[in-house]
């Protein structure tokens, strides 16, 4: 291929950051050409591990956005900033990478949405999960009958994200984290959208939400690291509830049972269930009627989502993904459209807790 590559400035040079600039080293088709942060030596930092060479690292992200070799511009920035980011990307005519949560409230979402429609550029939100192996296998094996017709999903995201993380500070607050179900837990609320529809490249669309909150670290001061198995007292607190767990009624029949939890004590673990008419999945076992005689679960030799570590996220499937929606200029299944839907869910759940009724979805 012999046209141009696509230029792309990473804005925001935490740690996600590092992922986002290897995947477009990676693709033939993409380089990056700048990095932005609010602090210069991040920026630098990145740009040296990566081994970038003469390209733009500046603290002002306005002035980087009008450069005529941008072409991507990826928003790794604290949650948020997110939507301002977002705003300013598309209204320089970029396509735009989202890392989740994409917003903190429904109205920002909507002015997000109305500037990416009305500047017509292409966008992807990171819940890179749908990139991973094993979601990559379930969806083809949906597709594919061997487990029938969906009735039941599950997902859970229970991580004990704490200081550990240098997103924590901001995540932590209820005025910048919002909930768990936002900070961390739209990734499992993205995975019972995407298993409860068959179509492998498409999720289904929530139209109830009843959800609860509880747990036991808000306003605790204590600390488990699940890394170093090491407790730490006189932490700063969550000041949210640190578990959720909502039922999610689908449009095409389907329900849904998902929770994040950021008060367990163990390691990170991502379970998955699925069940249809024809079969079962629980994580990466396979129960089905495609298997005659099975006498014991078919076990799937894969990548399964078990790990926080961004280096083990499939952020390359994502972003060749991106790249190649733009050069055939097509929507991704991911975009910021079908992104905000997932959010919704997070944010009817909120809603719940304080009404103590089920809440009806489209909210935007």
């Amino acid at each position: 291929m012999n046209q141009k590559k696509l230029g792309v400035l990473i804005h925001g040079a935490g740690w996600v950051s590092t992922q986002h600039i290897k995947a477009f080293q990676t693709n033939p088709n993409t380089e990056v050409v700048a990095i932005s942060s609010r602090r210069w030596e991040s920026c630098k930092e990145r740009a040296e591990e990566a081994g970038l060479e003469n390209i733009l690292l500046t603290t002002n992200f306005s002035e980087a956005l009008k450069r005529d070799d941008v072409d991507i511009v990826s928003v790794c920035t604290p949650q948020q900033l997110h939507p301002e980011n977002t705003i300013a990307a598309a209204e320089a005519g970029k396509h735009i990478v989202i890392e989740k949560p994409i917003a903190n409230s429904l109205a920002e979402m909507k002015s997000m949405r109305d500037a990416v429609g009305k500047a017509k550029v292409k966008t992807i939100v990171s819940f890179v999960l749908r990139w991973n192996p094993l979601f990559q296998t379930i969806k083809r094996m949906e597709a594919d009958d061997v487990l029938g017709d969906i009735y039941f999903v599950e997902a859970d995201y229970q991580s004990n994200i704490a200081s550990w993380w240098s997103g924590y500070e901001a995540a932590r607050k209820r005025d910048t984290g919002i909930s768990a179900f936002l900070v961390g837990g739209c990734h499992a609320v993205d995975a019972i959208r995407w298993f409860a529809e068959k179509e492998e490249y498409k999720a289904a669309t929530p139209v109830e939400v009843f959800a609860y909150s509880g747990g036991w670290r808000k306003g605790a001061d204590v600390e488990y690291n699940y890394y170093t198995n090491t407790w730490s007292e006189g932490m700063p607190p969550l000041e949210y509830d640190g578990l959720e767990v909502a039922l999610v009624k689908f449009d095409n029949g389907v329900l849904g049972k998902v929770s994040v939890n950021f008060d367990s004590i163990m390691p990170y673990t991502f379970p998955i269930e699925i069940f249809g008419n024809k079969g079962s999945v629980k994580d990466n076992r396979v129960w089905s009627h495609k298997y005659p005689g099975q006498s014991d679960w078919v076990n799937i030799p894969t990548i399964l989502p078990d790990s926080s570590d961004v280096t083990h996220h499939p952020f390359q499937g994502q972003m060749d993904h991106f790249v190649e929606c733009i050069l055939e200029d097509k929507e991704s299944h991911c975009n910021l459209e079908d992104a905000i839907i997932t959010h919704e869910i997070a944010f009817a759940a909120l809603q719940c807790y304080e009404t103590g009724k089920p809440v009806k979805l489209p909210l935007i």
